[in-house]
């Protein structure tokens, strides 16, 4: 999940979208402007065999409902077939954890899928990025870049993160825990 624009282009809320670009990259996809029905960026390829669809929403993160739904009937494709992949500040910082069928956990991206979808029976990626220091408000912090001290231990997170999706894809949600240290957890 993502929000659009060069102004939230690397910042904490658009990890996800960092994830899956990368995923993109690796595998030469490019991403396309979806039919108008689907508020995403489309990019289809192959990932060890299986088909994939990985998807950008167009729309903010607070929306992404809004994009994951038409997306899911469009691709004729059921939610327990679904993964996404957002920032998340209740995790340490550059920690992952793989989960379905939870609730929002607070994440207004995950909430908007939830509810757009009517059911929660899907995976997530959770990627951590920290709590934010002091007094900050959590909606500023996620909406910052990195430091340039962080930036390479979330540059490793990146590149873990994209393993995981691939392997989800690959071998099931059950497989691509264990690359987050099983349990749905990890760290």
């Amino acid at each position: 999940m993502r929000n659009p624009g060069e102004r939230y282009r690397l910042t904490r809320h658009n990890l996800g979208a960092d994830v899956v670009a990368t995923v993109a990259q690796r595998h030469r996809a490019t991403f396309k402007r979806a039919k108008r029905t689907i508020r995403a960026e489309v990019a289809e390829t192959q990932l060890a065999g299986s088909r994939a669809v990985l998807a950008l929403p167009t729309t903010f993160m607070n929306e992404s409902g809004q994009a994951v739904a038409p997306l899911l009937r469009y691709f004729r494709a059921e939610p327990s077939q679904l993964l996404i992949v957002h920032d998340d500040i209740d995790l340490p910082f550059a920690k992952m954890r793989l989960q379905y069928d939870r609730g929002s956990g607070g994440n207004n991206g995950a909430g908007s899928v939830i509810r757009a979808l009517g059911s929660q029976e899907f995976w997530r990626l959770k990627c951590g990025v920290g709590r934010p220091p002091g007094r900050m408000d959590p909606a500023d912090f996620v909406l910052k870049r990195f430091t340039r001290k962080e930036q390479p231990e979330i540059d490793l997170m990146v590149q873990w993160a994209a393993d995981v999706v691939e392997r989800f894809v690959a071998e099931g949600g059950e497989a691509a825990q264990q690359l987050t240290g099983g349990a749905g957890a990890n760290g």
